[in-house]
Order: C-alpha cells, then sequence, then structure tokens
C-alpha cells in the first residue's frame, strides 16, 4: 500500500505534466530523466541555504516636543551654557537641549566600540547581512517617521526627505546586502613566469573601530551610510554628527542599535557624539581610531586632515561641489521640458543644500534663450515652507554670503530674474528662508561661479560656443571637481568628449545624481576631496588590504629557497650578479632569445 502512494502521485505529475504544452514533446523514454532532473532540483532546493528573514524589531518612539514653543532668534549656541540647543530651523520651533560629548566622554564612546568590535569581528557576512536586512525593514516600515523627524531637524520637505534620506538609504542598504560579501571575499590575483609556483590572494579585513564626521543636510542618511559601510565590513564606528541636527541624531541611533540587539549583537558597536569644534580634534587625532570619512567644507577638512596626521590616521575627505549641469546643442528640443524639471529638482532640493546639488547650468547658445524662459516662470512660482515646494535653510549664517553673492554678480552684469535675497516667512518668522533665486548671463570671472552657494540659487551660464572646448572651458573652471551632468544627444560626439573632459568624481548622463542612486563610488578631485564612499572601493576602503603569498603546490614539497650563489655569505660577486642577471632575463627579457640567453646565463654561474 506504502508503495502505491509515490507512484500513484507520479502519475498524477505525468498526467498534470501531459497537459501543458512541453508534456506533449517529451518521449517515453525520457521520462525517467525528467524525474531525475526534479528530484536533483528538489534536493537542490531544499540544501540551498537561505537568507535570514528580518527580524521586525520596535524601538521607543521619536521625542517631539510635547508643546510648541517657538523661539524669536533661534540659535544653537545660548549664552549661559555649553549645551546644543536644537530647533527647527523651518518654524522655530525648540525641540531641546542636547549636552555636548567631553573628551572623556568620547574616550568612552571609543573604547566601548572597540569592546565590541572585537565579538562582531568573528561574525560571518551572513550574520551582518543578517543585521543590515533588518534595519532595512525597520526603515521601509517606518519611512513617515523617520521622513518627519529629518524633516522637523534641517528644514526640508518631505518629499525631498523621502528621497535624500529614505531612497538613497534604502539603495546602499540594499546594495550592500546583494554585492557587499563579493566585494570584500578573498580574491584571487595574478603571478608571473618566476612565481609560478606561487598563489596570491588580496584579503580584505577589518581595521577596527572608525569615525565618520558628518554633516547636517541629510541628518538620518548622513549618519546612517558609514554605519552599513563599516558594520558590513566587520568595524566598529564613532559618528560625530553635526551640532546643527544633534536632536535627530539621538533616535536615529537607537533605529540602527534596535537591529543589532534584535541579533544578539552588541549595541555599543555604534557610537554617535555631539560636541563643539574645539573637541572635535580629540576623535581626530584618537590613536584608537583608524580611518576618518570626512564630510564638510575645504577650511574644516584641511584642519581634520593635520589632526589626523599626529596619529596618521588616513582620511576620507567629501568637500561638496560646483556642479556643472551642461545643455549640449545637440539636445532636442523636445527634450527640454525634461531637462527643465531635471534642472529644477537638481537645484532646489533640500532648499539647495546638496553636496551633489546643481550649482551652475552651462547651455550651449542653441539653447540658452529658450532655457531662461522656460526656466523663468517656474522659479518664480516655487513656495516657501515646511510644506510648500523648498524648504528652510539649517540656519541663517549664510545669508549674508549669498546676498552679497548675487548683488556682485549683478553689479558686474548678471541678470537676477527672481529672489536673491533672504525671506521673513509670514506665518513662520522664525524659520531660516531664502527666497529661490535665478540669476542668469553669469561669466566664470564672477566669484558665484566660483564659490559654493549651497543655497537655492539657480546659476545659468552661456557657453562661447557648442564645441567640447568652449563647453569645457566654463565647466571646469572651479576649484572643485564632485559631481556633473551633461544633456545631450548619444550620437553627438561632442557628449563623449564633454564626459571625458570635465574634471570631476561622478559625471551622470542625460540624468542627475543617479551615479549615488546605484551606488557606484562617490567622490571627486581637486577641491572637492579625496577618497570614495559607496560601492565596492567604498567598502573595501575601510579595510586593511591584507597581500597574501603562498606556495602553490605545497602539497608537492615545493618551497622557494634561495640558490647558492645567493647564499651569504656570498661567495663570489661576479658570478652571482651574472646568476641574478639570468634570473631577470628568464622572467623579463622580450623574446625567446633573450630567454634561453638567461637560462644559459644561470646554468653556467651556478
Amino acid at each position: 500500500m506504502a508503495a502505491e502512494i509515490p507512484r500513484s502521485l507520479l502519475v498524477q505529475l505525468r498526467t498534470a505534466l501531459e497537459d501543458t504544452p512541453i508534456g506533449g514533446y517529451i518521449p517515453e523514454s525520457s521520462w525517467a530523466l525528467v524525474w531525475s532532473a526534479l528530484a536533483a532540483l528538489a534536493v537542490w532546493y531544499i540544501a540551498s541555504p537561505r537568507e535570514d528573514r528580518p527580524i521586525r524589531y520596535t524601538i521607543s518612539p521619536a521625542n517631539f516636543p510635547k508643546e510648541e514653543k517657538i523661539l524669536e532668534k533661534p540659535s544653537i549656541k545660548v549664552s549661559g551654557t555649553s549645551a546644543i540647543q536644537c530647533y527647527a530651523p523651518a518654524t522655530g520651533q525648540f525641540l531641546g537641549f542636547v549636552n555636548p560629548s567631553t573628551p572623556e566622554g568620547i574616550d568612552r564612546a571609543i573604547d566601548q566600540a572597540h569592546a565590541a568590535q572585537a565579538e562582531w569581528a568573528k561574525t560571518t557576512f551572513r550574520h551582518r547581512r543578517a543585521v543590515l536586512r533588518s534595519l532595512l525593514q525597520y526603515v521601509l516600515d517606518n519611512q513617515e517617521e523617520i521622513c518627519k523627524v529629518a524633516c522637523l531637524d534641517s528644514g526640508k520637505t518631505m518629499v525631498d526627505a523621502q528621497l535624500g534620506e529614505i531612497l538613497v538609504t534604502a539603495e546602499k542598504l540594499q546594495w550592500t546586502l546583494k554585492h557587499g560579501e563579493k566585494a570584500l571575499r578573498p580574491e584571487s590575483r595574478p603571478t608571473n613566469l618566476l612565481m609560478a609556483y606561487k598563489r596570491n590572494t588580496v584579503h580584505y579585513e577589518p581595521l577596527g573601530v572608525v569615525a565618520a564626521l558628518v554633516s547636517w543636510n541629510y541628518p538620518f542618511h548622513n549618519l546612517i551610510g558609514p554605519v552599513i559601510s563599516a558594520l558590513f565590513a566587520g568595524n566598529g564606528i564613532v559618528v560625530k554628527v553635526s551640532e546643527q541636527t544633534a536632536w535627530s541624531s539621538q533616535w536615529f541611533t537607537s533605529v540602527i542599535r534596535g537591529a543589532l540587539v534584535a541579533h544578539g549583537h552588541n549595541p555599543a558597536l555604534v557610537q554617535t557624539v555631539v560636541c563643539w569644534p574645539q573637541t572635535a580634534n580629540h576623535i581626530t587625532s584618537h590613536p584608537k581610531i583608524s580611518h576618518i570619512t570626512f564630510i564638510g567644507s575645504q577650511p574644516v577638512a584641511k584642519k581634520v586632515a593635520e589632526s589626523a596626521s599626529k596619529a596618521l590616521i588616513p582620511v576620507l575627505a567629501e568637500l561638496g561641489g560646483k556642479d556643472a549641469s551642461i545643455v549640449l546643442a545637440s539636445t532636442p528640443k523636445s527634450d527640454l521640458p525634461r531637462i527643465v524639471n531635471t534642472l529644477m529638482r537638481g537645484t532646489f532640493q533640500a532648499s539647495g543644500q546638496n553636496c551633489i546639488g546643481i550649482e551652475r547650468i552651462v547651455a550651449a547658445p542653441e539653447h540658452y534663450d529658450t532655457l531662461i524662459s522656460m526656466l523663468t516662470p517656474r522659479v518664480r512660482a516655487l513656495r516657501l515652507g515646511p510644506t510648500a515646494d523648498v524648504g528652510a535653510m539649517i540656519s541663517d549664517n549664510a545669508f549674508a554670503r549669498l546676498e552679497n553673492l548675487v548683488a556682485d554678480a549683478v553689479k558686474q552684469g548678471a541678470r537676477l530674474l527672481a529672489g536673491g535675497k533672504r525671506y521673513s516667512h509670514p506665518e513662520h518668522p522664525s524659520g531660516h528662508y531664502f527666497v529661490p533665486t535665478l540669476l542668469v548671463d553669469v561669466r566664470p570671472d564672477m566669484a558665484i561661479a566660483q564659490e559654493e552657494c549651497f543655497g537655492p540659487i539657480m546659476v545659468v551660464m552661456r557657453a562661447a560656443s557648442s564645441s567640447a572646448q568652449d563647453i569645457l572651458a566654463v565647466a571646469n573652471i572651479p576649484n572643485f571637481g564632485l559631481g556633473s551632468s551633461v544633456f545631450g544627444s548619444e550620437w553627438d560626439g561632442t557628449l563623449q568628449q564633454v564626459v571625458k573632459g570635465l574634471k570631476a568624481g561622478m559625471v551622470a548622463v542625460n540624468d542627475f545624481g543617479c551615479t549615488y542612486a546605484v551606488q557606484l563610488p562617490f567622490g571627486g578631485m581637486g577641491g572637492s576631496g579625496y577618497g570614495r564612499f559607496a560601492g565596492e572601493e567604498g567598502l573595501r576602503g575601510l579595510c586593511n588590504i591584507k597581500a597574501v603569498c603562498e606556495e602553490r603546490f605545497y602539497w608537492l614539497g615545493v618551497r622557494t629557497a634561495i640558490p647558492r650563489p645567493m647564499q651569504y655569505p656570498v661567495p663570489d660577486q661576479e658570478q652571482s650578479w651574472r646568476f641574478a642577471r639570468g634570473v631577470v632575463e628568464v622572467g623579463y627579457g622580450m623574446g625567446l632569445g633573450r630567454k634561453v640567453g638567461g637560462v644559459v646565463g644561470i646554468l653556467r654561474n651556478s
């Protein structure tokens, strides 16, 4: 009876298969092969390793203020206390005080991270993926709360937060889950003729505890981004967050630590500190820090590099840019509406406070006037406010500088078609708003064409001609080289000439900012810094890259031995030199004749 059950099941399966389009093509003699293949597939499926399902964890909700207290003149510094005053840039709402870290507190944080990292370094890639997968699940399940916290602390709109905080974080997590292990697995490297009996590999090992000093413009993503890479590389991490976003960083840290706790790991692996600038060098020169990722300005980067040099700590520096978005003559007129939409988003997202935001539009003469006529009504129509088109800036510290840059450009002949000044919001008079600005006829010698604005200012420049040489003469002038974008026909040879000639770390073709959306290495050149985060390069940069050369045929007893003529004490320098020359000729002589001659030299002088 028991034997009849599987036989009956096979008959039913065969009948079902025969009813399908492919069943009629299987000859009678092949059914045994079909069953064998299906059985092998079933065994493979059962035996295949399964990635762990994410754990849905909970943490305490964000500590939103219970009462709406509006500060008349909001500032993070308050006389009479060393505490950091936290407030909402969009409204001036008081969020609370955060006590800055002291050098002693920073020491404790680093020591705790070191203790946790000693165990974390022993985890497998699967263990690390499990943590990141649960973290991704939390981010996806709690998008709205994360966005609200980021918006309240940075002044951006919910749409800007969804794109700049959630989307890029989800992509970084997903990329690391899918491709992180491939980037960090030991990889084989080639050998040569003289060392043919050697096996060469490169290993990527944890550094220990790394640090990241991050900017305020994306308070969630800038904090969690370095953490994702550090954890997957096996490191602990200390993140020094900006004083401007100290309030949100506390809750965002608990989001990350929650994933570690859910999988039984020590949450002390991830530390965040906030301090005043005079204390920051305690982190950047700390002997227990193995690597520093810095996101900020050029002047501060020089101080960080100087401080890090005391302990010989390697630094990755991302220092912003003066990114050009180039519209070539080959751009079809029918594509201009799409391009204008992209230019608007690339310039005004996060109120222009975007590392790879569009700081300059460089247009070929053929499209210059048309672009201005299309952009002018769009920029003038932008509304300011927490729930409007463009949010607040992080503070009012840059207002005078921005107004002076615009005024100076106008004096030199630029035309101001919209904005150019600070804005007192009728509903939020304590908020930090700057009117979306459109400035055209800007020349390369004007200060606003060379200094990073980091605000809602659209600068439009006309190239002398549509040639690659004239386009690049405008695009490559500033002392920056972070990102750029080029719009034009892929059939136009000028497009590739411009892409190749741009002095930048990243180029998007017929798009904006897309390189980071697919986790290509992020970073620039020149005044925009050095080093890369994101992608394989970013992960490997947080590792000790260890080269290992070992015997390929150890099982045959093959070992490297020093030939007699080369052994100390050297019996005859002349003979030893001729022997060594023979070795070089065998390994590197160009042509069979020189190699044969090298063999003869070795034999004669052995």
